[in-house]
């Protein structure tokens, strides 16, 4: 194990003490488990671990191995293992070791246990697992609904054989664990093999602390396992893990978010209401003459109908922004929806990213569709070079994670961290991208050429109107307008990176499917409210404006994973694993610019259109 693997501490690993022990080895040697591509990009290996359970049936006191002598950089790593809090996870019939702890009056559950504990300055290691293994029966013969085999589960369901009808099937419904530190006596180990009973009782208790960590001694292990009749039916054996933490927190997160919602609800109905719908309606009353007459004291956003659908700068690549975080916002839609229904469960390991790739390969169709839409509305319906620009939306946000992935893992190769991605995954990836994405991007592009775009109600000057200096800064307003954003989801966000960061099991996406239709909406309200305020202070250079504001929440988003990793990472060590985040941030973030960037983009459009053609003014 390396410091970088601390940034991945749900990765399930067979023990720690492995790589620097000479005792503790396997005869049949390490096995890796199959992995799909979204275990592989997660950084997860399972590999297999020397403990033997034999089904319901309860032995105590086994002897499992005593390594080497410790040597002195073999007791400064495990050492420094148990500061910085390493946990080792282990799976039995695809169920992760559960722990729980009562703590000051709170019941908490934890998946893994940690390598050691450090009292006083003294460093203890468990060193003794007490496993209990909660089993179902079902009598041979008798149906056992909802399992259909389950990856790493037993597959066969029911039996025909009518010899033995009367000997009762156990399936695991539950696993937990409980470790301790316990003193061995190195005498009584000579003639013990492995899985042999240690003739002495071990009385472990998980409070108390005895095996020292000590330079020249060796480590014994040894194991427990206690099987447990329980009223768990197959089905039901992830509630445990799936049991919902802070439901009030959930809901005060949506509470917060609908008073937003409200607040700049109430601005918009404003706009409508009592400005735009007033200002029209005087307008259309008036004769010829009068609206002659009166295009000569036109003010505010009356004046900038001759540019405000001027060509803006760089417009392909806001064309091929905006396509992106639409493919990127239809990705997290479906994605969420699916494990909200029930089909990406955490049983299936990496299907939710797995999932989220394919997702985002086959959504090319709509990107290059988006693309070229824009650049044809931009350019007047003119589709020339539709094709160059379906290209680059089908390499401007995979090439950049792309090359994100590349540069940490290298630090993770570097670093010979378990967590790096296999060259044979990136071959892989790579032939998903040009294969499958890319292909579909070009016909997206194809289609946008063949569908009509959007007419703008107003020509543009063949001069640009000068705009008038502010008081203030307007970037200010842009990137204050994040904030509001990032009300409606910095709570949910908490549990999305406790989740990622510190191997929880994150499974409430009903509420985060809520908190993502809050959060459109709120894009979409507080990038029309902006581009109305630019508009009336006569900035007719509304386009790239309307994508900030809703998409400088990732700044924010940024900033707090700088936050999370002070504050609540205060253990992760290395500046390859500071790195390691912080790329995986600024990922995520980007990801978050692009789609609700694109969500505030394409509400300012359709605003402007709307309002505009409601206006005839030559």
């Amino acid at each position: 194990m390396d410091f970088s693997d601390k940034l991945k501490n749900w990765l399930f690993f067979y023990s720690l003490f492995l790589q620097f022990t000479s005792g503790f080895y396997l005869p049949e040697g390490v096995k890796d488990s199959a992995e799909n591509l979204g275990e592989l990009l997660m950084g997860d290996r399972i590999e297999n671990s020397p403990y033997k359970f034999k089904m319901h049936v309860n032995e105590s006191e086994l002897f499992l191995c005593q390594t080497n002598a410790l040597s002195a950089d073999e007791s400064k790593v495990l050492k420094e293992r148990i500061d910085e809090m390493y946990q080792v996870n282990l799976i039995l019939d695809n169920l992760p070791a559960i722990r729980y702890l009562n703590k000051e009056g709170f019941f908490l559950r934890w998946t893994g246990y940690p390598v050691g504990v450090k009292v006083k300055d003294v460093h203890y290691v468990f060193n003794h697992l007490k496993f209990t293994v909660l089993v179902h029966k079902y009598e041979k013969g008798s149906t056992m609904p909802g399992v259909i085999g389950a990856g790493d589960g037993v597959e066969l369901i029911t039996t025909d054989d009518k010899s033995d009808t009367d000997t009762p099937s156990y399936m695991v419904v539950g696993f937990e664990v409980v470790p301790c530190s316990f003193q061995h006596n190195i005498d009584l180990l000579t003639n013990l093999k492995r899985y042999d009973k240690y003739t002495a009782p071990i009385n472990c208790e998980s409070a108390a602390v005895a095996a020292v960590i000590q330079e020249g001694k060796p480590l014994v292990f040894s194991y427990e396992v206690n099987f447990v009749e329980s009223d768990i039916k197959w089905p039901s054996r992830w509630d445990a893990y799936l049991k919902m933490e802070g439901a009030k927190v959930h809901w005060f997160s949506i509470l917060n978010s609908m008073m937003v919602i409200t607040f700049l609800a109430g601005i918009v109905l404003i706009i409508f209401l009592r400005t735009i719908r007033r200002d029209l309606a005087r307008y259309e009353e008036l004769d010829k003459e009068a609206q002659a007459q009166i295009n000569e004291e036109l003010s505010g956003w009356k004046l900038v109908v001759g540019d405000v659908f001027r060509v803006p700068d760089n417009s392909e690549l806001l064309s091929i922004m905006v396509a992106d975080g639409c493919r990127i916002l239809g990705m997290a839609v479906v994605t969420i929806l699916f494990a909200a229904l029930g089909f990406m469960s955490p049983a299936s390991r990496g299907t939710l990213i797995t999932g989220m790739l394919l997702f985002y390969m086959f959504l090319g169709i709509i990107a290059g569709y988006v693309a070229v839409w824009l650049m044809k509305t931009m350019n007047a319906g003119n589709t020339n070079g539709w094709l160059s620009i379906s290209w680059r939306v089908s390499c401007f946000c995979p090439g950049i994670a792309f090359l994100i992935l590349t540069v940490l893992n290298f630090l993770l190769w570097g670093s010979h961290s378990t967590g790096a991605i296999p060259f044979t995954t990136y071959i892989i990836l790579l032939l998903l991208w040009f294969c499958i994405s890319m292909p579909l991007t070009l016909i997206g592009g194809f289609i946008g050429t063949k569908v009509p775009h959007l007419e703008y109600p107003c020509r543009s000057n063949q001069i640009a109107r000068e705009i008038p200096a502010n008081r203030f800064p307007t970037w200010v307003l842009v990137l204050g307008a994040g904030t509001l954003p990032f009300g409606t989801l910095f709570i949910e966000l908490f549990f999305i990176m406790s989740s990622i960061w510190l191997g929880r099991v994150y499974y409430v996406f009903g509420f985060l499917l809520v908190v993502l239709i809050l959060l459109v909406v709120v894009c979409a309200e507080v990038s029309l409210v902006l581009t109305y305020m630019h508009l009336c202070m006569e900035d007719w250079r509304w386009w790239w404006k309307s994508f900030s504001a809703s998409g400088s929440v990732a700044i924010y988003i940024f900033f707090y994973s700088v936050n999370y990793l002070v504050f609540d990472l205060k253990s992760l060590s290395g500046p390859v694993s500071a790195m390691l985040y912080l790329g995986y941030s600024l990922l995520m973030a980007l990801a978050v610019m692009l789609a609700t960037g694109a969500i505030g983009f394409l509400t300012s459009l359709l605003f402007v259109h709307r309002l505009f053609s409601s206006v005839k003014i030559d």
